[in-house]
């Protein structure tokens, strides 16, 4: 049973977490790197402490592979200790081992009761005070503050009319007043598609799902194929359609949405690997990539006398420029994984509509979703750790719906399994 001591620690936490989350584009200064350090370390303390209260070990044989890229991570993290040489190698070290320490969301992740009151505290409190935390933070960040919202948009079809219309006038305060954010609008918008696919029930069946599956887990390497034999580069879409597609930004610049921000990071990424020979194992956490476009501006910057950029917007060469191929393929296994234990093993259409939406998110991974220990990359742990769960999985509809209204709803959050079972599938 949720108590209200925890729910109180939960509302904490998710503040904390929050105002990191919006730091990099705050217009006042809300801490410095010790301070996030100590929050991290805060986040962590409690994910941990959730095991032996939260965590079922029934879930055990199911998500072994997420222990083992941990594993690999706190190798990777300990390598990286006798590969940092000044401060600003340290510093990455610490910050991006907190960031890849988040899997272990799965002690909690897996517990429905415990998600749910989660988001039930988000939209209780946090959610309201979107409306103070916009005088502090620039409308690109909307997106990222607002990231439970999409996670709510999975389940639209169970929403009451009334949570209908907030999560989707939320959804369009974030693509109307940060269309230059393309990576939060894009994530608002394929999980509303997926929310709408429950209504297209009668055309679409588990079958189709799968492939549609395979298609979002294979489609990067097919793209990266292409691009790597010259024959089809879909980051430069300005090649490939016609017109002006431009808007401004919130400093009144003018921004180009057909704009290749990749091609150039995937080279110098590659080459990077290539050159220095760390392509299987990685560089560590303490390095980064020999960077020509940004090298100059960083050295002069840090003054170590390396060329090197820390972290890249794509968060596979991110993993893949610290962990190395290893990291790469552990992680794909995850997705993976929970996308098919939660399509093939599961009884809920909500459930497989979770699979393909997380398949997005590796696809999506190619392109951008920052590795960053903030709001974004926890819910995707969370949903990740729900295709895990034995519970989660079990859940029927109908049992999905009391379980979503009791986001909102304190009647369907007291409903006891036994009454929800003798509901009328939805």
């Amino acid at each position: 049973m949720i108590t209200n001591k925890l729910n109180k620690h939960i509302v904490f936490l998710l503040f904390i977490v929050i105002v990191k989350t919006i730091s990099p584009w705050s217009i006042i200064n809300l801490g410095g790197v010790t301070y996030f350090w100590v929050v991290n370390s805060i986040v962590l303390f409690y994910i941990l402490r959730a095991k032996s209260r939260f965590y079922d070990t029934i879930n055990k044989r199911f998500d072994t592979v997420i222990f083992v890229f941990l594993i690999w991570n706190i190798f990777t993290m300990v390598r990286g200790c006798f590969v940092a040489e000044n401060y600003w190698e340290w510093k990455n070290l610490i910050t991006m081992s907190f960031v890849f320490l988040l899997p272990f969301t799965i002690y909690f992740s897996t517990h429905r009761e415990l998600v749910q009151s989660i988001f039930n505290m988000y939209m209780k409190y946090m959610l309201p005070a979107f409306f103070l935390f916009v005088l502090v933070m620039d409308p690109v960040a909307y997106g990222v503050y607002l990231i439970p919202v999409s996670f709510m948009l999975l389940f639209l079809p169970l929403l009451s009319q009334k949570w209908k219309i907030i999560t989707i006038g939320f959804a369009l305060i974030v693509a109307v007043t940060s269309i230059e954010a393309r990576s939060n609008v894009i994530k608002f918008v394929v999980a509303l598609g997926f929310g709408i696919l429950y209504y297209l029930r009668p055309y679409i069946n588990k079958s189709s799902l799968g492939v549609f599956r395979i298609f979002l887990l294979v489609f990067p390497f097919v793209l990266f194929a292409l691009a790597v034999s010259g024959t089809f580069n879909i980051f430069n879409i300005s090649e490939y359609v016609q017109g002006e597609y431009t808007t401004d930004s919130a400093a009144g610049q003018e921004i180009d949405l057909t704009a290749d921000t990749r091609t150039g990071l995937y080279v110098e990424v590659l080459g990077s690997a290539i050159k220095n020979e760390y392509v299987w194992f990685g560089r560590t956490y303490a390095r980064g990539n020999d960077s020509v476009l940004f090298g100059e501006k960083i050295e002069a910057l840090t003054g170590t006398g390396k060329f090197e950029r820390y972290s890249n917007e794509v968060s596979i060469l991110n993993i893949f420029t610290w962990t190395g191929l290893v990291g790469v393929i552990l992680y794909f296994i995850i997705f993976i994984r929970a996308s098919y234990l939660a399509l093939y093993k599961s009884k809920s259409w909500f459930m497989k509509i979770i699979a393909v939406y997380v398949c997005f998110r590796w696809s999506y991974a190619w392109v951008e979703d920052f590795s960053r220990f903030d709001l974004s990359y926890i819910c995707l742990w969370i949903l990740i750790g729900m295709c895990y769960s034995v519970s989660f999985r079990n859940m029927t509809d109908g049992e999905f719906k009391y379980w979503v209204r009791g986001i909102f709803d304190i009647r369907y959050r007291k409903a006891t399994l036994k009454k929800v079972r003798a509901i009328k599938q939805i």
